[in-house]
């Protein structure tokens, strides 16, 4: 499984908006945004066609007899080509203003007979950034529009080519909810392999916490904060779905949107556990760095309390007095005083260490190294 890469707090995409004032609807492309790349493709029980679309004006009467039309544009650098799209099409303006903004949250809006939804997913395997997926449902065609060439969308494609499923005998709602099962299984590799690194991050802390362990954490939060932003809202935009009324959505296609939103379901129930397992790592590390300070500081006392007595040894026959008194150190005049003043000073330090080790200061306890 691919390793997610941490994002970094290094220069990111960042969000066109429309300057304050601008008129409802105004459609400003983003200069930087890859350019419409249209596919066209328009399938029935009977057949597949696929062409260039090329003249939006005689769209759809060009794919008369085949009961789905599916437009999917690739691409919003270029605000012409999605202005002729909604016209082609009869969209709206508001909703053809927010397909260019990308900054929107999963939703679906109602504009008559068409359905406008935003979705989000993930566009690049092993990071974490989502793409703005917008779709429109109207009699008879689905319009999507994608943030860039490529995707999930391709998937799908394949499928109604290939007649696998029921893609081919069903009507453009279940083509929606194709698209939108699509977009929604992209989030499962990425949540999978941001599992796996989280416990590999929990032995890690535990056993051997490295410098960079919280930073890491943190950016797994980051993470799964900017995933939660974009599962959230998706599961209430299927919700509203689920209560459209069956001119919209059929009873069949129903089933499978229900199923749906169970996926959505299990990605918010993942990210919540994933968000609280990295916040309890970060309350693991700092209690492991604690811990590990602990240790440090309890070795390095029992060693100067060892030292004390010696020093004080040491100090005390350091004292330049009078040995021809006989109180004034006597013993500095011995033959053997400087090898029992070792083997003093070792007992001292020895028993000292014996005593720490049996109170459990120092190694292990000795009740827990009998054996049972």
């Amino acid at each position: 499984m691919d390793e997610i890469r941490p994002r970094t707090r290094g220069p990111r995409r960042r969000r066109k908006h429309a300057p304050p004032g601008t008129s409802p609807g105004t459609l400003i492309a983003d200069p930087a945004a890859p350019k419409p790349v249209l596919t066209l493709i328009a399938y029935g029980q009977d057949g597949v066609r696929e062409e260039p679309a090329g003249d939006l004006a005689t769209l759809r009467s060009r794919m008369a007899g085949l009961p789905v039309l599916w437009l999917d544009v690739a691409g919003l650098g270029d605000a012409a080509t999605i202005q002729a799209v909604g016209e082609a099409f009869g969209l709206h303006r508001l909703a053809l203003e927010d397909v260019i903004n990308v900054h929107q949250r999963p939703k679906v809006e109602v504009y008559g007979e068409h359905r406008f939804i935003v979705a989000r997913a993930i566009d690049t395997p092993g990071v974490l950034e989502t793409e703005q997926l917008a779709l429109f449902l109207g009699p008879g065609f689905v319009v999507s529009f994608q943030e860039k060439p490529g995707g999930c969308f391709d998937l799908v494609r394949e499928r109604i080519r290939s007649a696998k499923g029921q893609i081919r005998t069903s009507g453009p709602d279940y083509l929606v909810y194709t698209l939108l099962d699509a977009a929604i299984d992209t989030f499962f590799p990425g949540l999978e392999a941001l599992g796996e690194q989280l416990e590999t991050l929990e032995d890690e802390i535990v056993l051997q916490p490295r410098s960079d362990s919280l930073h890491r954490v943190h950016a797994i939060k980051r993470d799964l904060l900017s995933l939660r932003r974009a599962v959230w809202p998706q599961r209430e935009a299927l919700s509203f779905l689920l209560r459209e009324d069956e001119g919209v959505i059929t009873k069949g296609t129903r089933l499978y949107l229900n199923d749906c939103y169970d996926h959505t379901v299990q990605l918010m129930d993942l990210v919540e556990t994933y968000r609280e397992v990295a916040s309890g790592l970060t309350e693991i590390y700092l209690s492991s760095m604690s811990h590990r300070l602990n240790e440090v500081m309890r070795v390095l006392t029992v060693i100067a309390t060892i030292f004390i007595p010696l020093t004080f040894v040491v100090g005390v026959y350091g004292m330049n007095f009078d040995t021809k008194w006989p109180w004034n150190m006597p013993e500095l005049r011995w033959r053997y005083g400087y090898v029992a003043c070792l083997l003093f000073m070792a007992a001292v330090g020895f028993g000292l260490y014996g005593w720490f080790r049996r109170r459990g200061w120092v190694g292990l306890p000795t009740h827990s190294r009998k054996s049972p």
